[in-house]
């Protein structure tokens, strides 16, 4: 009896049911985060609604409150530097063995620090940190069972996969991102895997969230063939303004560094900016889910979309360039939408394309610039697919994923995680010397 259960625990069928098993632990994790951010994003709606018209000592209270959670957050940054950022760069860090995690005392400090900045009102997304909780949980459930490493990678790669699914409603994205981005490989064990946790999580998230998608554009008519050539040319535009968005969060992180700011008050001036911005501009700041939903119910006027483009490009690279914790799939999904909707109205406005056919235009400047930041274009395709709850793009999407990666293939723009990934190594180096 014993070596049959010694058996079936070395087996192939034992380390799926231990991904279902961590899937279902990073579900109700990132549901914790998921409830907590939404709870913090509605009192900080409530609360610019309030200053205005508050006595202005109310401003200086918040700007010092925000001043204190910009300290906690650089400490937090400085103490356990693998919580910085989205945590992706380090997780594809941590899979080649050039990184390691302790998942103890950074996975409550990643939660944290998570939901703070983004309460806050950084321009940062939550699935960077969704992707590295998942991971985190997947490490702390794998101390229970003795793996060889190549199985442990495949079940950390899994968690990950978990944390994208629980934090989107996009389980396949999920999969395909740990597949496409994360490992490179397309092993029959690690695609079993990654799609078991990913389902167990996203089946935790529905539970609570429901199953409908993040977001509703189901009322979106198919483009025709005709708007296809207008397709390509958004894809181009979403490479070229893709790799904008690259530079400035490099430059960003070079500025940081030349200025020689502590590490431990780096947030605090993106944090004291995000006020006025929060007063005046509010969309730009949080990560740009509200501004997303916004555009798909009403277009504001050409020249606040080129405002709102440039206003959240740079916050965004400000702000992750402080360190702070938080992913940049959101800012630059709406960085996306922004370019598509600009173009549509562009069109429209020369009887090249229908008015209604602008939020076709928003969904796939999505997609354009996920593929043309990340490089991962499949992955792309299948996450704006499955968080717009329209199918009926696929063909459009293809079009403009493919022309978006062509074109940064032309322009010779990196993928955003493989350049961070070395940012992070070799000021790694420059501090060991």
């Amino acid at each position: 009896m014993r070596s049959l259960v010694r058996h079936w625990y070395r087996s192939r069928l034992a380390v799926v049911i231990e991904s279902v098993l961590i899937g279902f632990a990073v579900g109700f994790v990132i549901v914790l985060f998921r409830i907590s951010l939404e709870k913090a994003e509605a009192l900080r709606r409530r609360l610019y609604s309030f200053l205005p018209r508050a006595p202005f000592y109310w401003t200086a209270l918040w700007a010092a409150a925000l001043g204190l959670t910009g300290i906690f957050l650089g400490w937090a940054a400085k103490a356990r530097p693998m919580i910085r950022g989205s945590g992706i760069p380090q997780i594809k860090g941590a899979l080649s063995r050039e990184m390691s995690f302790e998942w103890g005392p950074e996975l409550p400090l990643k939660l944290i620090t998570g939901i703070l900045a983004l309460a806050a009102g950084l321009s940062l997304g939550r699935e960077g940190p969704s992707i590295l909780i998942g991971a985190y949980v997947g490490m702390g459930v794998l101390t229970l069972f003795r793996r060889p490493h190549a199985e442990r990678k495949y079940l950390v790669t899994a968690a990950s996969a978990a944390g994208m699914a629980a934090a989107f409603n996009a389980p396949l994205a999920g999969v395909l991102f740990a597949i496409e981005e994360l490992q490179s490989t397309f092993y029959p064990l690690n695609i079993a895997c990654a799609m078991g946790a990913s389902m167990a999580a996203d089946a935790v998230a529905g539970y609570f969230f429901g199953l409908g998608p993040v977001f509703d554009f189901r009322h979106a008519a198919v483009l025709p063939l005709s708007a296809f050539p207008w397709v390509a040319v958004l894809g181009v535009l979403c490479a070229i303004l893709g790799d904008l968005f690259k530079k400035a969060l490099y430059r960003s992180l070079s500025l940081y560094d030349r200025l020689r700011i502590p590490q431990t008050i780096r947030p605090v001036p993106a944090l004291l900016v995000s006020i006025p911005l929060g007063l005046f501009f509010f969309d730009i700041t949080g990560g740009g889910h509200g501004l997303i939903e916004s555009l798909s119910i009403k277009e504001p006027a050409f020249a606040m979309i080129g405002l709102l483009f440039f206003g959240k490009l740079i916050f965004t690279a400000f702000c992750y360039g402080s360190g702070a914790s938080g992913g940049i799939f959101l800012p630059f999904l709406s960085c996306g939408a922004l370019t598509g909707i600009a173009l549509g109205k562009v069109l429209t406005h020369f009887g090249l394309a229908l008015s209604a056919q602008r939020l076709n235009f928003m969904i796939l400047g999505m997609a354009g610039f996920f593929t043309g930041v990340v490089k991962a274009p499949v992955t792309g395709i299948v996450l704006i697919l499955e968080m717009s709850g329209n199918f009926n793009h696929l063909g459009s999407l293809v079009l403009v994923s493919l022309s978006a990666f062509v074109t940064s293939e032309v322009i010779a723009s990196r993928p955003v995680y493989a350049v961070l990934l070395e940012w992070i190594l070799t000021a790694k180096k420059s501090l060991n010397r």
